[in-house]
């Protein structure tokens, strides 16, 4: 309890536009509390917002974002019933909707919305026995429902590459090579500009970033062998990857907008499936990944 009133005592005062915005986002019935609303707003923006923003565009990206949303969302992450409750009738469905659009077949797809629902709720727990939620991670930023469907289709993705995985190289014909290759020339047609940014911010990397990157996306070692491997804690093999790749969005954002494309372009290109990319990411992180 004295930790708690310290961290609390130790908050930035909230400007006054918070506790409109704490109305607004219906939190209260979800036993949020306003400071807890107001840690949440500014977590969120200490992510995002640049150093030394203004008050006005701190301003601004705060009433931006889909408070509602973020309030049921992080409600849900701390474990209140009322806020399930209600995310079970207004999102289950939904999952299991998008799911469907994204997998095609019915068995997998309700296999793949029960396995998301089971990072929402939460079924692991951190070192101070909190449970885990993948809610949590909501920022606000976007609808839910829209955070709710590229989850989907992230685990999905990680599905259909470790399924490659185990296919050898040798195995796939040079006649399916070509025949994908001219399917996604057929069907995509990126930006080049989204292209040469992700390189470039590939190409930045470190080669500890580089090889923590390749050994768990690319290899798909878990965070226990990572950890392992380097003589650290897993709980730190996580924050590095999320600092990681938390990183690595700031830069290609940051080099699109110097190749001058709006902030709604940025947003609709970063929603891009990387494999629609002919970017070389498995060779940009496997550089000095020997080293």
């Amino acid at each position: 309890m004295k930790e708690a009133v310290q961290r609390r005592a130790s908050t930035p005062a909230c400007p006054p536009y918070f506790r409109d915005l704490y109305e607004r986002s219906g939190g209260q019935r979800f036993g949020l509390s306003f400071q807890d609303f107001a840690e949440i707003l500014q977590e969120v923006g200490g992510r995002y917002l640049a150093p030394g923003a203004s008050e006005s565009d701190i301003a601004e990206f705060h009433q931006s974002l889909r408070i509602e949303d973020l309030a049921l969302a992080r409600a849900c992450a701390s474990g209140c019933e009322p806020a399930w409750e209600f995310f079970l009738n207004h999102y289950r469905q939904r999952l299991y909707d998008a799911a469907g659009a994204i997998a095609k077949e019915d068995s997998i797809a309700r296999e793949l919305a029960d396995s998301i629902y089971t990072d929402l709720f939460g079924t692991r727990q951190n070192n101070d026995g909190e449970r885990i939620s993948k809610l949590a991670s909501y920022t606000g930023r976007g609808s839910l429902e829209g955070w709710l469907r590229t989850i989907l289709a992230q685990e999905y993705v990680n599905r259909y590459r470790r399924q490659r995985r185990l296919v050898s190289f040798e195995e796939r014909t040079e006649s399916g090579r070509q025949f994908e290759a001219k399917d996604n020339a057929a069907t995509v047609s990126p930006d080049t500009r989204v292209e040469h940014a992700a390189d470039q911010a590939l190409a930045e990397l470190s080669a500890e970033e580089r090889l923590l990157l390749a050994s768990y996306y690319l290899d798909g070692r878990t965070l226990a062998d990572i950890a392992q491997m380097l003589g650290v804690h897993e709980s730190t093999i996580s924050r590095r990857l999320e600092k990681i790749t938390l990183s690595l969005r700031k830069r290609i954002v940051r080099e699109l907008r110097r190749r001058d494309m709006s902030a709604r372009e940025i947003d609709e290109a970063l929603q891009t499936d990387v494999r629609d990319l002919t970017v070389d990411i498995r060779g940009k992180l496997l550089q000095g990944k020997s080293s």
